[in-house]
């Protein structure tokens, strides 16, 4: 497997490094990086916790809504434009909240931050690996999805490091800077690169711009009347929603389950690393299998540790669930991903992809209401995760039933 990725790095590094890094860039607007000027953000406002979470679940479920129908736009302009619309929204994302004084600021600011970082980043990125390759695309899927698990690794620190340096809204400028004047160039220089035939993919198999469907247009209303699409979806956005209110409430879940905020800080390195390495190995089981056959297993680490969590305490189960929940999300990414190219080809895979990425990003604004809702109503972190096993357990039973039959599109 190692030989195989090498190989493919080595043809293919120019759009592979453009994917991964445009993936990374969009890390500034996860709420993993968020969460470390959370407290700055209410401190300097005078904002409840009540009234920043409601913020940040509006911001962010206003972005998922827009992503929806801008994101299809990438399959209409040319990948250099998509990408310069990107690069300004972010840095005025930054600028806002280098800015933000008052609540209007703050929620326009995440607005922004989530709707171009945690959104179009990401999507122009995984847009751009499924339409690029076909008979390398779970590899081509992984390698640009490693930028998630790099940020995860590196960004809490340079976080804590800009807002010790400069103050959290003095960081925000130097991340706003950082964005035309290092992110762009590279960027715009590795898709000219990218272009060049010798950097093609070796022995395509048919060309994606011309396959004919079978039967199926492949477009969103072809996927919103599959009803394939609906018992799948459940398991589509169960890692998003979960991990979401977990980080985001993570002041309930430490002391519920006696852990302490160092702990946690140490369980994610590790969450890292097992997301970056899952990633890997799921972008090449795709590519040998499918996403289609894959999609209704990957949620098995996750199921088990939700299982565990709730049973069971101590510090060992912190680093169970960290590990279980990177390997979760780390394999679910190239799955996915793979599956929309696989039944709905990839005519209109933008439109496809920004419909899921709205979903997902509309799942993360629920999470932590509902969690919250929860908490104060007195439910215990044990049973919080119990229910949670049992969602993932329902969910996992719809998948086996959605895409397992032979029915896909040309690709």
């Amino acid at each position: 497997m190692i030989q195989e990725y090498l190989r493919f790095i080595r043809h293919s590094w120019p759009i592979l490094i453009f994917g991964m890094m445009t993936v990374f860039m969009g890390n500034f607007g996860q709420s993993f990086f968020i969460s470390w000027f959370g407290s700055s953000f209410q401190e300097s406002l005078g904002l409840s916790a009540t009234s920043y979470g409601t913020a940040y679940s509006s911001a962010t479920l206003a972005s998922g809504l827009l992503l929806m129908w801008i994101g299809g736009s990438i399959d209409k302009v040319s990948l250099e434009k998509f990408v310069i619309f990107c690069t300004i929204g972010l840095f005025l994302a930054a600028l806002t909240l280098w800015q933000a004084n008052n609540l209007t600021m703050l929620v326009i600011g995440i607005f922004l931050l989530r709707f171009f970082g945690q959104g179009l980043f990401p999507h122009t990125a995984i847009t751009t690996m499924m339409k690029t390759f076909s008979l390398n695309r779970g590899k081509g899927l992984s390698v640009a999805t490693t930028g998630v698990p790099l940020g995860e690794i590196i960004l809490p620190s340079v976080a804590v490091f800009l807002i010790a340096q400069f103050g959290w809204q003095q960081s925000w400028m130097v991340i706003a800077l950082s964005v035309p004047l290092l992110y762009l160039p590279m960027a715009l220089f590795l898709i000219k690169r990218g272009k060049n035939k010798k950097y093609a993919e070796h022995n395509p198999t048919v060309d994606n711009e011309t396959a004919k469907p079978l039967n199926e247009d492949g477009s969103r209303r072809t996927l919103l009347s599959d009803f394939r699409f609906w018992l799948a979806l459940p398991t589509v956005l169960s890692t998003p929603f979960i991990m979401t209110g977990i980080f985001i409430h993570q002041g309930f879940f430490l002391p519920e389950m006696g852990w302490t905020p160092m702990l946690f800080a140490n369980c994610f390195v590790f969450y890292g690393i097992t997301h970056w390495l899952s990633s890997m190995y799921a972008g090449a089981l795709v590519d040998r299998f499918s996403g289609r056959q894959l999609l209704k297993y990957y949620p098995i680490p996750m199921l088990m540790a939700l299982l565990l969590a709730s049973q069971l305490t101590g510090d060992w189960v912190a680093y169970v669930l960290l590990i279980s929940l990177g390997t979760a999300i780390g394999s679910g990414g190239p799955i996915i991903n793979a599956l929309w190219a696989e039944v709905y080809g990839t005519k209109h895979l933008g439109r496809i992809r920004a419909l899921m990425a709205s979903l997902a990003v509309i799942s993360t604004s629920i999470s932590p209401i509902l969690f919250g809702y929860l908490i104060d109503s007195g439910i215990t972190g044990p049973e919080l995760f119990f229910w949670l096993f049992m969602y993932v357990l329902l969910a996992m039973f719809f998948a086996f039933f959605s895409y397992s039959n032979k029915k896909t599109l040309k690709i």
